[in-house]
């Protein structure tokens, strides 16, 4: 830390879930006779409270990953013995991984697979996932994503397949590849919506705020960043209409000079450089760090004094690291998916109402005092 102290699925299905098909038809319907009871916590089954096998499904993107680590946590809480698998893209991986209740990753590269139906590795690649998912049993799965292909995904796993019930799945045909559902009401944030459905599957009540579970990896200062206190500025985001225009950061970068308070403009794309390079060029002191990996990053954010972010799952990572986090929204409501870490983060900011760099220096100072 840095300075901190079943069933098996043919391949005409898995086709079919890679390329997003709409004609996908369900082969299987069940009858109650094939699924087993729910262990409701009124009538708990021994065996399962004993040692449960979970296999949780939430694959992306990097916040909506973060935000399913609070289900590790109450399910460790709850059942201490549990052993959590997970499956997640391949290219978060690491997050879970950050987690020390989540005991296998089962990484899926379903953007990668996507584009290439045609390869033979692609190929050899789905059925190793396909032999790994199998061969082990659960007593029960989980999808949390509420998605078509998410669904799809878990419908390999063997054990008591759970998730959302039509009403509440963010693709209602979700529903109809589960074969327990659960409501869990719309309209509020995403963490919360994690918690109810696994609390609801597993048969336990939700206690205190949700807890992410995870401290910064375990990684050595890098030699380009000096000792001494930091910032982290995340400027860079998926959408040109989430940006915070770059007067409000040279203007906030020169306000936490002042305060003895180095930047770092961390990048992942070109463009993402040029910007950081623009910035450092006009902040005093401020740094352009290498391309970071997950892992790295994570160890970055996790010994700053504090991280200001845009709408970018990196923001979410400090957060859930409860390091003092500032998130900026402009062109979301972060109502349902901002920032969820208590007093340690403040979401600013609305669709089309960005926030002034006064109101992020007032936000910073309130969240540093968490």
């Amino acid at each position: 830390m840095w300075g901190v102290e079943s069933r098996k699925w043919g391949c005409d299905d898995m086709q079919g879930f890679l390329s997003c098909a709409p004609s996908f038809k369900i082969r299987h319907r069940y009858a109650p006779s094939d699924i087993p009871p729910l262990m409701a916590h009124r009538l708990p089954n021994p065996a399962f409270l004993s040692n449960p096998t979970i296999l949780l499904v939430k694959t992306s993107s990097l916040g909506d990953v973060l935000h399913n680590l609070p289900v590790v946590s109450d399910i460790a809480r709850h059942y201490p013995d549990a052993q959590i698998d997970w499956v997640v893209e391949e290219s978060f991986a690491a997050l879970p991984k950050l987690h020390p209740a989540v005991r296998n990753v089962i990484p899926v590269a379903v953007r990668r697979w996507r584009g290439k139906l045609l390869s033979a590795t692609a190929w050899r690649e789905i059925a190793a996932f396909r032999s790994t998912l199998t061969a082990q049993h659960y007593d029960i799965a989980i999808d949390t994503q509420g998605l078509f292909k998410s669904a799809l995904l878990m419908r390999g796993a063997q054990g008591l397949r759970c998730g959302f019930d039509r009403h509440s799945a963010r693709e209602p045909l979700a529903a109809s590849l589960y074969q327990r559902t659960f409501p869990v009401a719309t309209g509020q944030h995403a963490v919360e919506r994690n918690r109810q459905l696994a609390a609801q599957a597993l048969g336990y009540a939700l206690e205190g705020r949700a807890d992410y579970g995870i401290r910064p990896p375990a990684i050595d200062r890098p030699a380009w960043l000096a000792e001494g206190h930091y910032a982290v500025l995340l400027h860079a985001t998926s959408r040109a209409d989430k940006l915070w225009g770059e007067p409000n950061w040279i203007a906030l970068g020169r306000y936490l000079h002042e305060q003895n308070i180095r930047c770092v403009l961390p990048w992942g794309s070109e463009a993402e450089q040029a910007r950081s390079l623009r910035l450092a060029d006009a902040i005093p002191n401020a740094l352009v760090p290498p391309r970071l990996n997950l892992n790295e990053a994570a160890a970055l954010l996790g010994g700053a004094q504090a991280v200001i972010g845009v709408d970018t799952g990196l923001a979410h990572l400090a957060a859930a690291l409860r390091v003092p986090t500032v998130g900026i929204y402009t062109a979301t409501d972060p109502a349902l998916t901002g920032l969820y870490a208590g007093r340690c983060a403040v979401n600013l900011g609305n669709a089309g109402h960005a926030p002034d760099v006064a109101a992020v220096i007032d936000a910073l100072q309130q969240a540093a005092a968490c």
